[in-house]
């Protein structure tokens, strides 16, 4: 098989082969195998749903166990062994641990899908339409969800309008230093601002797509306290900053808040496998039977993973572990990345980063620091508006001699690109 045939028969909406032209034919750990014989340092993790590597060999056992045991492999939302075992080991490892009792509902097999029902659920116990989004977000691709992400691109795509959304100003990659509390409360309290109440107020902590954009953790409390005051649910998509991302299993554990709903995705699974999970407090799950379903909200193959996953964070204590590694990836972006060119900056947290080239005045800086990546043998995305952040995003389980080594390829790159005529730095 080559590159031409998925060329002649796959749509065009294709996208990320776009930037990794080889064909992929082995995954371990953190490597990825190439067709061609090459192999590429993987600081991609699928987009975020790799947290725990490439066959990850915990959770592999415990997929095949259950594969050669002829467990259920389809279920809907009938009872089964592997549902219940997760649910549990979700509630004794995730939830009470963390003083939260909320409820789990399955949603099908990606991240929109649980977007789309929280927000169809906070419609409904809210009886109110409209959802406040923040700039620079992204949420999803169905028109539920996509009505939430604020890419142009994106939304255009839709083809028809996207409603009973209002985007508010987040508080950092858009104006720094804008009082954005103080301008929702003022939009909830002005009888003249135009907008009404709205059911809730979805956000990411860190807006990983958006360009690694972090909410201050006082910011992360005063949107907890207007919601409060409002009466407005405050949803948290952790899709892709949670599970571990940025150190605690959740992003908004580091503000010490409570979300009334979150919703789970990507990495949630462990071993890359379809499956998304909204949780909602007990008080908001007012659903009748079937009012929001799915053929695949039942992957058991998904909950067997999502098990082992849990049981591996805990056993090999992944969260000190991506704190140790995030230690060393700051410290190398600080002292051997900035220097290179004084424009750059970077910001992130856990084993999410970006280095951040929009100060260097060319938009084509990013993309030609990613495929040099891509070419010294290591793969990387870009995010932000118009992609001009390079995304860090390993899977926490990387050795440290391939972070290491993945950096170093990261640093020669930064330094060729820079490097080039054009792109100087201008003689103040």
């Amino acid at each position: 098989m080559t590159v031409n045939t998925f060329e002649a028969l796959e749509s065009n909406v294709r996208s990320y082969c776009r930037s990794f032209p080889d064909v992929f034919v082995r995954a371990k750990g953190s490597v990825l195998y190439a067709q061609s014989g090459k192999s590429y340092i993987d600081f991609f993790a699928g987009a975020g749903a790799l947290n725990y590597g490439h066959n990850n060999d915990f959770i592999k056992e415990r997929l095949i166990q259950y594969l050669q045991s002829d467990g259920i492999s389809h279920g809907l939302d009938m009872y089964t062994s592997a549902k219940e075992t997760f649910l549990q080991t979700f509630s004794d490892k995730i939830l009470k641990p963390r003083g939260l009792n909320h409820k789990v509902q399955f949603c099908g097999p990606t991240g929109t899908n649980a977007v789309e029902a929280a927000f169809k659920l906070a419609r409904k116990v809210k009886g109110r339409t409209g959802i406040f989004a923040f700039i620079g977000a992204f949420h999803g691709m169905s028109l539920g969800s996509l009505a939430a992400t604020s890419s142009l691109y994106h939304r255009e795509a839709g083809g028809v309008p996207l409603h009973d959304v209002t985007f508010m100003p987040f508080p950092t990659g858009f104006i720094d230093g804008l009082d954005t509390i103080g301008y929702m409360e003022a939009i909830l309290t002005d009888d003249h601002s135009g907008i009404a109440k709205p059911a809730a107020i979805i956000l990411e902590t860190i807006q990983a797509e958006g360009g690694l954009n972090e909410a201050p953790i006082e910011w992360l409390r005063q949107l907890r306290d207007l919601c409060d005051r409002h009466d407005i649910l405050l949803i948290c998509d952790e899709i892709q900053v949670g599970c571990g991302r940025t150190g605690p299993f959740f992003s908004f554990e580091r503000a010490g808040i409570v979300p009334d709903m979150a919703v789970l995705s990507k990495s949630i699974s462990g071993y890359g496998l379809p499956m998304s999970l909204l949780l909602l407090k007990p008080e908001l799950d007012v659903w009748k039977p079937a009012e929001h379903n799915g053929t695949f909200r039942g992957n058991q193959l998904a909950f067997v993973g999502a098990t082992a996953a849990l049981e591996f964070r805990e056993q090999t204590g992944l969260e000190a572990e991506t704190e140790r590694k995030a230690k060393f990836v700051e410290q190398f972006l600080k002292e051997q990345i900035l220097p290179i060119d004084p424009r750059l900056t970077v910001r992130g947290r856990g084993l999410i980063w970006g280095i951040d080239t929009s100060g260097c005045g060319d938009e084509t800086l990013s993309k030609a620091i990613a495929s040099r990546c891509y070419e010294l043998g290591m793969i990387i995305e870009r995010a932000g508006r118009n992609d001009v952040v390079v995304k860090l995003m390993p899977a926490l389980t990387i050795p440290m001699e391939e972070l290491a080594k993945g950096c170093e390829i990261l640093k020669q790159a930064v330094t060729e690109c820079c490097a080039s005529n054009l792109l100087q730095p201008e003689l103040v």
